[in-house]
């Protein structure tokens, strides 16, 4: 926790930190989180995400917690996963749960009938997430898995997504020690435009032209690149420095 909020507070004083979103923190880390603050006592309170790993129950303590200590943090987005069968029910109560001006995320488990979660969660009020990654190839969606995603998603107005996991590159590329297939944030940002104006999303999401993709996304009109990031609105990488000197070297910075 001291290295994550060090590394976290350089960045917001560095070159970059326009780039720079909330800081994301499990429940079940809470005080270890305030201890830390305490001790470095911010000028602001620090932007959080909270991820709910103490099931949905826990979530009004988590909450209250991070409220008593408002001169500490400030909460913008909660984040959970769904149960398997994503219920009315369930919805309900993490709107009931969390307070109306925070954003809350909630990523249905891919499978089967795992777009209907996802329009359910929409329709709650909640963001979508995406899982684009993790330790083993099941974790990885298939171009097909993506574009359809963004299909659902896109295909309500006013409606945002989160993407997480294994996005730390901004192109498509398979990793060298394990084989997998990582899908690039400029693919998803490319393939999210192209969504929302009739292109073809799976080729974009496909590609690993980093120049093409990145002459495709500095061309977006304002108007165009507004509605991209409202509907990709953010996303989780391990790293901060691999994403920004993958943009520095594309020109995109």
């Amino acid at each position: 926790m001291p290295e994550a909020l060090r590394a976290h507070y350089e960045t917001r004083a560095a070159e970059h930190s326009g780039l720079l979103g909330v800081f994301l923190c499990q429940a079940s880390r809470l005080p270890e989180l305030i201890t830390e603050l305490i001790k470095l006592k911010p000028k602001q309170p620090l932007p959080l995400s909270l991820i709910i790993d103490t099931g949905l129950g826990g979530v009004p303590k988590a909450i209250s917690i991070v409220e008593s200590r408002s001169e500490l943090l400030s909460l913008r987005m909660v984040e959970m996963p769904a149960p398997s069968d994503v219920d009315e029910v369930w919805l309900e109560r993490v709107s009931e749960f969390v307070p109306e001006d925070v954003i809350r995320v909630v990523e249905p488990r891919r499978g089967v009938g795992w777009l209907d979660g996802v329009r359910k969660v929409i329709e709650h009020g909640s963001w979508p997430k995406i899982r684009c990654g993790g330790v083993s190839s099941e974790n990885f969606p298939s171009v097909d898995e993506v574009a359809d995603f963004l299909s659902v998603v896109s295909g309500f107005s006013g409606a945002s997504f989160k993407a997480t996991n294994s996005l730390h590159r901004a192109v498509r590329h398979a990793d060298p020690e394990t084989g997998f297939e990582h899908h690039g944030f400029l693919n998803l940002l490319v393939a999210v435009g192209r969504c929302l104006s009739g292109g073809d999303v799976r080729e974009a999401l496909s590609s690993t032209d980093g120049e093409a993709l990145a002459e495709e996304a500095r061309s977006l009109s304002e108007p165009a690149a507004k509605a991209v990031r409202s509907l990709f609105a953010s996303y989780a990488s391990a790293t901060f420095a691999e994403p920004v000197a993958d943009l520095e070297a594309l020109g995109l910075l």
